[in-house]
């Protein structure tokens, strides 16, 4: 007679068991429930930071091992801040020019001249750093400059009642800038335009700083727009050092400083002077 014997496992082990799952599932339900909104949150601002203010091992040095003054991730972040500053603020540094020359209906004691040298340093500062895959935070600003100043340059000859040089202006620079832009022109020659972008901005605001001295006022010059470029002029030697590290673009930016702090000058010099008063007094 045969016996058949079952091994069935111990009652405790089956329990235990059986706990463990619970406990295992109950937490995973508690992960699921948390994690994913906040998972996305974080990896939406991370994504944000890394992008646009900072490289990945910045964003590791703040938010993993909360060292927040790491010097060279400081300079990084500031460079980034006040880049995108600087561009944001170019979008309307010269608006109050431009409704400064529609209201007055007049562009009396701008230089054509002077716009057309001061067009030539933004488009080549554009250029260069298109060319060199500069970061946009580095030399975004030249984008709006230049859509402004052509504007102001049209302006002032459609109220010097030129407006088809005005058009023929625009059409001229545009076709300029598509070429320039186009794989056609050697690297060699938007370095040349850069390079020369020094004496055109030296030449272009000594032309607007004598004809506000010969004038005796600033005219129609926008003392916003003057102060803002002044101080955007300054903040990019510091954001051309420390993003792109090129020493061209930096002393660009340093003779653009000084050539605009002496404008800055004129306009709190020439404050209350206005143009119908110089006229009234060279009449009598």
């Amino acid at each position: 007679m045969h016996h058949v014997v079952t091994c069935q496992p111990p009652i405790n082990s089956i329990k235990k068991k059986k706990e463990e799952e619970d406990n295992n599932t109950s937490s995973n339900m508690a992960d699921t429930s948390g994690d994913p909104r906040g998972s996305s949150f974080l990896d939406s601002l991370r994504g944000i930071l890394v992008a646009y203010f900072m490289p990945e091992r910045c964003y590791d040095k703040f938010f993993l091992d909360l060292d927040f003054l790491d010097v060279p991730c400081l300079k990084i972040v500031l460079s980034k801040a006040l880049g995108i500053g600087i561009i944001l603020g170019s979008v309307l540094v010269k608006l109050p020019q431009i409704i400064k020359l529609m209201g007055a209906r007049s562009a009396e004691g701008l230089s054509f001249n002077s716009v057309l040298l001061e067009l030539l340093a933004i488009t080549g500062t554009m250029v260069y750093s298109m060319s060199n895959k500069f970061p946009f935070s580095a030399w975004g600003e030249a984008l709006f400059l230049m859509l402004q100043t052509v504007t102001i340059g049209f302006l002032i000859q459609h109220y010097g009642r030129r407006t088809s040089v005005g058009l023929f202006f625009l059409v001229i620079y545009f076709s300029l800038l598509a070429v320039l832009l186009s794989p056609v022109t050697p690297i060699s020659v938007v370095t040349t335009m850069q390079a020369s972008n020094m004496p055109a901005i030296i030449i272009g605001r000594l032309i607007q700083a004598v004809t506000n001295f010969r004038n005796g006022h600033t005219g129609q010059l926008s003392a916003i727009s003057v102060f803002l470029l002044f101080a955007g002029s300054l903040a990019r030697i510091f954001t051309s050092l420390q993003e792109t590290g090129d020493l061209l673009m930096a002393l660009t930016y340093v003779i653009s400083s000084t050539c605009n702090g002496i404008i800055a000058l004129q306009v709190l010099y020439y404050w209350n002077s206005h143009p119908e008063y110089k006229k009234k007094k060279k009449s009598e």
